[in-house]
Order: structure tokens, then C-alpha cells, then sequence
């Protein structure tokens, strides 16, 4: 018995650390960026001075799931950017595999739907890739610590894709909100349920 235990403590102990096979894992330090926004600057997390952390949401303009949680991603903007959490959108996807998730269509996305948030491209998928982003959208929540901007979260939005369930898990809204009061998230990670990315195609195929 006492070995079970030992056994299942284990086995619980590498499911919370190996929370992704690719990636940042919680308490990882996640790298900045300077990456493209629809009104053509550079932005980088370090252009947010008074950040207490970020809401990073690997994303896209062609994705229904994507399409389905915009108004939410915006809402979660006006929500916690005042409060220290600005939310940062990246558009995984290739431009050339889709071609609705051009930059230009991404300019055209961000104005018809009033984003007020940065929405920037990584058509090379670099930082697509570093994160471990593998669906669309993808949420990584970070927190400006000393050490650097350390993983707090990492996963789904919230568990209602359709907007129909009653009793909706707010993962990102309580993450933060436990956050802001200094506090672990109580669910750190979740599985993130979207389109697969597009990724670019290897040269000659």
C-alpha cells in the first residue's frame, strides 16, 4: 500500500510539472517577443510597463473555435489591461497555407471586430512554436516576477465553446483573478480544444 502511494503521488507529481509534451510547462520563464501588430508597429511584453503579467492567446483569423471566443479574448482585455494583464493576441497560422490569415486579412479582422488588444503575426511560427501553442486559441497566462515572466497558466479560455453551458469554468478570469491576489491558480492547466494550426510547408513539398 505504501508503495502504491509513493507510486500515485508520483505519477500525479509529473502530470502537474509535464503538463505539455512541447513547450513551456507551469513555472517555466517565457521568452519576449517583438513581432508585427496590425497597425504595423512592433510589440514586445516589454513595451508594457506597468504589466503585473500577460494574457498571451495563440489565435487565429480563420478558426471557428478562434472566431467563437474573439468577443470573450476582448472581454478579457477590457476585463484585466487596466488592472495589469493586458491580453496579447498571436496569429499562429501560415499565411500561405491560409491565406485568410494573412496580415492584411488580420488588419481587416482587427478593425471590423473593434479589437482593442495587439494582435500580431508569427508567420515563421517561432514563437508558435516555443510556447507550445497547438491548437487555436491557446492560452498561456504569464506573471511579471523577478526571475522573469514565469508560466502561471496554460490551456483552454473557459470550458463552453458554445456559450450553452450554464456552469462555465472561467480558467482564464479565475487564473487571473487568483493572481492578482497573490495567489497560485487553482487550475493551472487545461486541455486547449481548437483548430490545429497551419503550419508552414517544408520547401519542395
Amino acid at each position: 500500500m505504501k508503495r502504491l502511494v509513493i507510486l500515485c503521488i508520483t505519477i500525479m507529481g509529473f502530470i502537474t510539472v509535464k503538463a505539455q509534451d512541447k513547450g513551456y510547462q507551469l513555472g517555466d520563464l517565457a521568452a519576449d517577443f517583438k513581432l508585427k501588430n496590425v497597425n504595423e508597429k512592433m510589440v514586445s511584453l516589454t513595451d508594457y510597463k506597468d504589466a503585473k503579467g500577460y494574457i498571451v492567446v495563440f489565435t487565429c483569423n480563420t478558426c471557428p473555435v478562434s472566431r467563437a471566443y474573439e468577443d470573450r479574448v476582448e472581454g478579457l482585455h477590457k476585463m484585466f489591461a487596466a488592472k495589469g494583464y493586458p491580453v496579447v493576441a498571436i496569429n499562429t497560422n501560415d499565411p500561405i497555407v491560409s491565406p485568410g490569415d494573412s496580415f492584411d486579412q488580420m488588419q481587416e479582422r482587427a478593425k471590423s471586430k473593434k479589437f482593442t488588444f495587439a494582435y500580431l503575426e508569427d508567420p515563421n511560427h517561432v514563437y508558435t512554436k516555443k510556447y507550445g501553442a497547438n491548437k487555436t486559441p491557446h492560452v498561456f497566462v504569464l506573471q511579471k516576477t523577478a526571475k522573469g515572466n514565469e508560466v502561471a497558466y496554460i490551456g483552454a479560455i473557459d470550458n463552453d465553446q458554445e456559450m450553452e453551458n450554464p456552469v462555465r469554468d472561467n480558467y482564464v478570469q479565475n487564473a487571473v483573478n487568483q493572481l492578482l491576489k497573490g495567489e497560485k491558480p487553482t487550475v493551472g492547466f487545461t486541455k486547449a480544444i481548437g483548430c490545429s494550426i497551419k503550419w508552414k510547408k517544408a520547401a519542395g513539398k
